[in-house]
């Protein structure tokens, strides 16, 4: 799909239905004519519901359905019948959809699981019909309840992408070309910094029809926790990666002192993100002879990682087989 296509942001204007009034009505008829009340209840007012769907990944669908109403409940009739109950509104969402209150930036729910509802707004409650007043003292009543009043407000859904492995490095580290050449994911490829401006997800298989999703996160810079590069926008995916990959390319300066100015940003960003397990891989390998590779993991012998080379294949397996060893301890 495009680039323009991923969407993890969006603020909708969300108002509920108004619960219908109860029923005054009296019973009259011709054997009866003075009857007792026989009023009904009013109907609820239409929630807005936010579900998960698995077959989703961005919220597109959202950025430009900038209002959402639901239905209004219906009024109580006589015979004691219930309004009709407003309209709800669906909204399907991707797994990992966060929903705030966009005034106060409270937090009230996330969705993670396919099939998984919850109010986003809640209509309001129909009235009681008069028939719920009746008592010794007072037989006939000729009052019900309204319905209550509708919730409107604007609201926030962010998305954060689950996967179960995130590739974390500066830009031109060559993520998205190990992203292309272990799934089926088409990443946008060149030799210029910040080529990849969404996540990409791919499928990677692995032995006995067993597989793991592997995300590319748009590259890193230093100061990335304060908003610079791409800042905050994408660093806040990585925090739902089971594991970090970090990628220091072959070609680097000084790979420790990468692979700790990476580390500090994520630290800077969510101190939590370093309990997560993580593993370093040196790609672009395919230059470096033995005795460089010798030298280097001398530099990072304290630090777990392996040798790639995305285009020769060289460690593909072997990154393989750790990556599974890692997410099934």
């Amino acid at each position: 799909m495009a680039d323009t296509n991923f969407v993890d942001y969006v603020k909708i204007f969300c108002k509920s239905g108004n619960g219908g009034p109860g029923s005054t009505h009296l019973r009259r008829e011709k054997s009866e004519p003075k009857g007792g009340p026989d009023g009904g209840d009013g109907g609820r007012g239409g929630h807005i519901i936010l579900r998960g769907n698995a077959q989703m990944w961005t919220l597109l669908h959202l950025k430009y359905r900038k209002h959402v109403f639901a239905g209004h409940g219906g009024s109580g009739g006589k015979q004691c019948s219930s309004g009709a109950d407003g309209e709800d509104i669906v909204l399907d969402v991707p797994l990992g959809t966060l929903a705030k209150d966009a005034d106060t930036g409270e937090f009230l729910f996330e969705i993670t699981q396919d099939g998984e509802s919850h109010i986003l707004v809640q209509g309001g409650r129909g009235g009681l019909g008069n028939t719920h007043f009746k008592s010794s003292t007072q037989q006939t009543p000729r009052f019900a309840q309204p319905g209550e009043p509708l919730i409107e407000g604007y609201y926030t859904l962010e998305l954060k992408i689950l996967a179960d492995v995130g590739l974390v490095g500066f830009p031109s580290a060559g993520k998205s070309t190990l992203l292309s050449v272990v799934s089926a994911a088409k990443p946008k490829i060149a030799d210029y910094p910040f080529t990849t401006l969404v996540p990409n997800l791919g499928i990677v298989s692995y032995r006995d029809n067993q597989s793991f999703v592997m995300a590319d996160i748009p590259g890193i810079i230093e100061g990335a926790h304060e908003g610079k590069g791409l800042g905050l926008r994408f660093l806040r995916h990585i925090e739902r990666n089971s594991m970090l990959l970090f990628m220091v390319p072959a070609d680097a300066k000084d790979y420790r002192k990468e692979y700790l100015i990476l580390m500090n940003e994520l630290e800077k960003f969510n101190p939590e993100l370093l309990d997560k397990e993580r593993f370093l891989v040196i790609s672009k390998s395919d230059f470096l002879d033995e005795e460089l590779k010798r030298e280097i993991s001398e530099v990072l012998k304290d630090i777990p990682h392996q040798f790639i080379c995305s285009l020769t294949g060289e460690g593909i397996i072997s990154l393989k087989d750790k990556i599974w060893q890692i997410l099934n301890k």
